[in-house]
């Protein structure tokens, strides 16, 4: 079994935490908003998509502390969650939905993906996490995502 990703919107890091590191004996992200990573990795694969939507250089995104930062970490690694920028919210949110075709695009050529995906799927992927990061912008929430390996 391969790597699963999931995005989902948290009041903030803690809110977070508690989203991945359940007590309740819930699935990791029940009860929070959010949408099937489908093999997008939130630090190398995404990285081409933040840059296109941002604007902002290569090292500028790298160098942003919320950049795959671990929020939490459960069985040493096996489960991660990791937040993401401010920047890339902001953008996803404030991009006209019609030029999502061409990021896609743009993001399917580029060298972070082993083979390179089908620009609909990818531009399916921009929306779901357009619309996440409005509700997260309406409530004031961050994005992140949590990994399990």
């Amino acid at each position: 079994m391969g790597v699963l990703y999931g995005y989902f919107a948290a009041a903030d890091d803690d809110d977070a935490v508690r989203a991945v590191v359940r007590e309740d004996g819930e699935p990791i992200a029940t009860g929070y908003d959010g949408f099937d990573g489908n093999g997008v990795d939130p630090v190398i694969s995404l990285l081409p998509a933040e840059v296109l939507l941002t604007g902002r250089a290569v090292e500028v995104v790298e160098a942003d502390a919320r950049r795959g930062h671990v929020v939490a970490m459960i069985d040493e690694g096996e489960v991660l969650c990791l937040s993401l920028t401010d920047s890339l919210r902001d953008a996803l949110a404030s991009t006209d939905r019609a030029s999502l075709h061409g990021v896609a695009r743009d993001w399917a050529a580029s060298d972070v993906f082993d083979t390179p995906p089908d620009p609909d799927d990818i531009v399916g992927f921009l929306n779901q996490a357009a619309d996440l990061a409005d509700g997260a912008i309406e409530w004031g929430y961050r994005l992140y995502c949590w990994v399990c390996v």
